[in-house]
């Protein structure tokens, strides 16, 4: 396995924050309302993750280190599990277990049915990750894992529609993902400079 070490750091920070919020919940810091808090979190942590793991091909074409090649799938999945994290403190916390009600909720609150197109995206791209699916898809596996740009979209709207009151933080992280988006166009992609290269040239 390469980079062992930077594996088992992406896997303690991805454990860290969850164990530390269910700290804080256990100790009533997070106050009356500690559900939906977390869930918050978790959705907040799950954009994060994605959009550290769209930055890896830019980082890759920027410096022409490999590692982040390597750890891309990793961060890919950390994204998916704090997207299930959050499906399930919704589904616990906020909705009691009431699948009935899960069906009013897509009816009544179209974020809701957005996040969940985004949940099931993530969940296609999760189950195809491995190496054996890239083999039997071939070609068609990239077209599939095209689907995260599709995903991380409605990951913004899901979240544009959550605080909409306060678009500040909104727009930071929809500033980050259209860079990224952007840094994919071919056009750009292959005026980013490499700084290793330079740097050889330099010396």
């Amino acid at each position: 396995m390469r980079y062992p070490w930077l594996r088992l750091g992406i896997f303690v920070l991805g454990c860290l924050f969850p164990s530390w919020w269910l700290y804080q919940a256990a100790t009533n810091q997070l106050g009356p309302d500690l559900g939906k808090i977390i869930m918050d979190r978790l959705g907040l942590g799950a954009l994060i993750f994605l959009l550290i793991t769209l930055s890896m091909t830019p980082l890759q074409r920027l410096t022409g280190w490999s590692g982040w090649i390597v750890i891309r799938r990793q961060l890919g999945l950390w994204s998916f599990a704090y997207i299930v994290l959050h499906m399930i403190t919704y589904m616990v916390f906020i909705l009691g277990l009431d699948w009935g009600q899960f069906g009013v909720e897509l009816r009544k609150r179209p974020y809701i049915i957005v996040g969940a197109l985004a949940f099931l995206g993530l969940l296609a791209l999760a189950l195809t990750s491995n190496r054996y699916s890239q083999r039997r898809l071939g070609a068609r596996w990239k077209k599939l894992h095209k689907l995260v740009y599709v995903i991380l979209g409605l990951g913004l709207l899901h979240f544009l529609w959550i605080v909409r009151s306060d678009l500040k933080e909104w727009a930071i992280y929809a500033s980050i993902g259209a860079l990224l988006l952007l840094l994919r166009v071919p056009l750009v992609a292959r005026r980013v400079p490499r700084l290793i290269g330079r740097r050889g040239r330099a010396v």
